[in-house]
């Protein structure tokens, strides 16, 4: 077979490496010995259609012996000190396998610990020594010493079952920055596989090093060194001295239970007439002759659905969204993790959006767009567009043509836009005008006010049970998140009128997003 078949897998073996490893630095070096062992033993390959398991396969066995050698190293030069202190302590014993327990177990102890034993047992200084050269007082070194030593002695046992099962989390941002184009988001400084499991042990309760080192499974060195990191990137806090608590939330199946047992059984006493509110919204907004871009009037209906819920939220302004503060980056955003198994489902809507801001003096004053898109079960998804996107699209839609032939490519590459046979660019986003939008928001208003304090009602005492479910000092992250449900309803109601015939199932080729004109 011809190797250069490797380079379509290359960023997929990456992915791989990094689950396998501690580090962006491990993984590239694991990434490395899994193509030269494919590239090597490729030759004995025959079938063509076997290649994906064969390779997989063999990612795995490289992956098991990479960190077989990395254990090894860990062992031995796991210490925040010369090479020459890994030498083995307590001689008169002579038990190699004694030694390195001693050696893993010195290793897991946190630096407070950890640096006065090695002062004191490698390299031979008396307690007052050790006070002089770390500049604390020669009883807290004794203590600390103590200590240690009760600790070496306990630790002598099995390895938490925690530690050989890491977990794996998708982390990302909310708020606002210019991100995606010109820099990464701020997840990627945090997305190693130690530092997930990490953040995953910490987010419940706070724990000390030397307990993260037990769950994760590595010596306290590689978790205080990734802790550094996680609290310049503000990933973590320290609600007390030597103690860290994740600070952001992480979602995992408790939420979606609770979704499931109680978001259907809130909704029934309104959901009729919220379903029957819905259905003449369909029937009026076929009067609003709308750019519909080739949608379905089945896909037109849940557009309709979620934007009326949209809007209602922010009309009658039902609870407070506490102000994102400024990051490190000088942006406003908070991270936010996944690490949902997918047993249970979690009411949401996800909505993203994004404005070219146009300078309607100068640069466009055929007006501004907002591209909104809407994460609903069981359809499909995309990005939203950036600015020069929208500029673009807009000015297919005005003139049948875009200014820039590079991001023309681009948009159509991305599914925004689509060249016809005859050359014509179509955009495939609906559009709603200033005045169409202003007639969308009066129909609503019409049907749906009459329901919103029984609907207001019904969420406010559903959110009152599900923000137990958040770590304490997350209050604001979990209010901004509540505050989405009377969006997030939606989801519960559009899967009612699916059940009952109202809306059709939706199906992963469906996009759910809009063009709307602000000004």
């Amino acid at each position: 077979m011809d190797s250069r078949i490797l380079t379509n897998y290359i960023d997929r073996i990456f992915r791989f490496a990094l689950g396998k490893t501690f580090s962006e630095d491990e993984a590239e070096e694991l990434t490395q010995e899994i193509l030269i062992n494919a590239i090597t033993s490729m030759g004995r390959l025959r079938e063509e259609e076997k290649f994906e398991p064969w390779l997989w396969a063999l990612a795995a066995n490289t992956a098991r012996n990479f960190r077989r050698g990395k254990s090894k190293q860990r062992a031995m030069f796991v210490y925040d000190a010369p090479l020459e202190l890994c030498e083995e302590p307590f001689e008169e014993d002579g038990d190699e396998e004694l030694y390195a327990l001693l050696r893993e177990k010195i290793a897991g102890l946190s630096k407070i610990y950890r640096e006065i034993v090695i002062f004191h047992y490698y390299d031979g200084l008396s307690v007052k020594e050790i006070s002089e050269k770390l500049g604390v007082p020669s009883g807290t070194v004794t203590w600390r010493l103590s200590e240690a030593r009760n600790k070496l002695k306990k630790e002598c046992g099995t390895m938490l079952e925690t530690a050989l099962r890491p977990v794996t989390m998708r982390i990302d941002i909310y708020g606002s920055g210019n991100y995606g184009k010109t820099q990464p988001f701020p997840d990627v400084y945090i997305s190693d596989a130690l530092s997930q499991n990490i953040l995953y042990h910490c987010y419940e309760s706070p724990k000390g090093i030397e307990e993260l080192a037990k769950l994760c499974g590595v010596p306290a060195y590689y978790v205080e060194e990734r802790m550094e990191n996680l609290l310049d990137k503000c990933a973590v806090i320290q609600p007390v001295k030597g103690k860290y608590q994740t600070d952001f939330i992480i979602w995992t199946d408790k939420y979606g239970k609770y979704c499931e047992e109680n978001a259907r059984k809130a909704m029934m006493p309104i959901m009729d007439r919220l379903v029957e509110a819905l259905e003449k919204l369909y029937v009026r907004m076929e009067e609003v002759n709308i750019y519909k871009a080739e949608k379905s009037a089945e896909e037109l209906k849940f557009l309709y659905g979620v934007m009326a819920f949209d809007y209602l939220g922010g009309k009658y302004k039902w609870m407070d969204y506490p102000r994102i503060p400024m990051n490190y980056d000088g942006n406003c955003w908070r991270y936010l993790a996944n690490m949902e198994s997918g047993k249970y489902h979690r009411t949401e809507i996800g909505v993203q959006c994004c404005s070219n801001h146009s300078d309607l003096s100068v640069s466009r004053p055929e007006g501004a767009c907002l591209h909104i898109v809407y994460s609903i079960r069981g359809f499909g998804w995309r990005m939203m567009m950036y600015d020069t996107y929208i500029n673009a699209c807009h000015d297919i839609l005005l003139t049948g043509q875009a200014k820039e032939p590079g991001i023309a490519a681009e948009i159509i590459q991305e599914g925004y836009v689509k060249r016809n046979e005859n050359g014509e660019l179509k955009v495939l986003v609906p559009v709603i005008t200033i005045e169409q939008k202003k007639q969308f928001d009066a129909i609503v208003e019409e049907l749906f006010e009459p329901l919103m304090k029984e609907y207001v009602a019904i969420v406010e005492k559903f959110i009152a049970g599900y923000k137990k479910l958040f770590p304490k000092h997350l209050e604001e992250d979990a209010q901004r998140m509540c505050r989405g449900f009377f969006v997030g309803f939606y989801d519960t109601v559009a899967e009612y009128c699916i059940e009952q015939g109202k809306l059709a199932k939706p199906s992963s080729d469906w996009i759910c997003d809009v063009l709307v004109q602000w000004r």
